[in-house]
């Protein structure tokens, strides 16, 4: 895999950052949806792509992701063209509807995950199930490696830009310029709850969800009734990836940028916290997902694309 070297024309974290959220192209690819009926009732939607051979790709998205956020579209391109199966999982009412049920999704929540590995595990018996977290989705897919332990059912899995530290990124993300992330995540998580519960019974106080404008305060009286905890600090202590980084035992990447504008560096986890099966990339700039580089903007590479599909490729290699 090559060094990362940033791009001159994207300096700071805020600028790379934003350039492959808004003006990357997005892509045109075409993806089959099924519809994951879950144990409890509910559903997820998943969108497949590539070859119905070789090893599948799992692609778990970031907060408030979808089909179109650019990172998706691009990786699963990447998939395709390797010749292998992609897979995106969207969370709980991120397909375009609402889900069933008065949960949604959040930072910890790997059951359905781990239903739906389970599923595909019977399914295709004979293919390696790998598997790419963004942000979000990061911390889900290192949470679940490190609860699975020796019983995971990937065979690699790669993690970018995680929030291992859920607190210490509420906090960065009401800090400076990151308030802008923030502002939209909550607006988008805010619609998405007006919308599910515009025809049924809401479990929690709507008339107050205009006051809720930072994640503490969302995930206090939202995030945490709505999925059994206590209060925001116990759903970031047992939700958080940092506590099961040492119990990983698959074949693990972790990429993540020094400057990330959602995370403080101190949230980092050091060397001495990793299992012996995870490699860390831990560049000085990259933004959050960012990792744009090349010298001429008309003509911009995405590092991150090319080094997860190196790095997960010379691992099929060898199986």
């Amino acid at each position: 895999m090559d060094e990362f070297k940033a791009a001159w024309w994207l300096p700071g974290p805020h600028f790379p950052t934003l350039w492959a959220a808004l003006a990357r192209p997005r892509s045109s690819l075409r993806t089959q949806l099924e519809r994951l009926e879950l144990a409890d009732g509910d559903f997820i939607d998943l969108r497949w792509t590539g070859s119905s051979a070789g090893p599948i790709v799992l692609v778990l998205h970031g907060l408030e992701g979808s089909p179109r956020s650019r990172y998706v579209g691009a990786i699963l391109e990447r998939i395709e063209r390797r010749g292998w199966g992609g897979l995106l999982m969207l969370f709980r009412g991120c397909g375009g509807k609402p889900n069933r049920l008065n949960r949604s999704y959040h930072s910890g929540d790997t059951g359905d995950l781990e239903f739906l590995l389970s599923t595909l595990v019977k399914r295709y018996p004979t293919r390696p199930i790998m598997a790419i977290g963004y942000s979000l989705g990061g911390n889900v897919l290192l949470k679940y490696l490190g609860q699975s332990a020796t019983n995971s059912k990937l065979t690699a899995a790669a993690a970018i830009s995680v929030p291992f530290d859920l607190g210490a990124a509420a906090d960065r993300l009401n800090r400076g310029l990151s308030k802008l992330y923030q502002h939209y995540l909550i607006r988008s998580l805010k619609n998405k709850i007006r919308m599910k519960f515009s025809t049924r019974s809401a479990p929690l106080p709507l008339d107050k969800i205009a006051r809720w404008n930072d994640f503490r305060s969302f995930d206090d009286n939202v995030t945490a009734p709505l999925h059994g905890f206590t209060d925001v600090d116990e759903y970031y202590t047992h939700s958080s990836c940092r506590q099961y980084l040492r119990s990983i035992t698959t074949p693990t990447l972790i990429i993540h940028s020094k400057d990330d504008p959602f995370l403080t560096t101190d949230a980092i986890p050091k060397s001495n916290e990793l299992s012996f099966s995870t490699e860390m990339i831990l560049t000085e700039r990259g933004g959050h997902v960012g990792f744009v580089c090349g010298r001429n903007p008309l003509k911009p590479r995405y590092w991150i694309d090319d080094c997860l599909i190196a790095w997960l490729g010379n691992l099929y290699d060898h199986l």
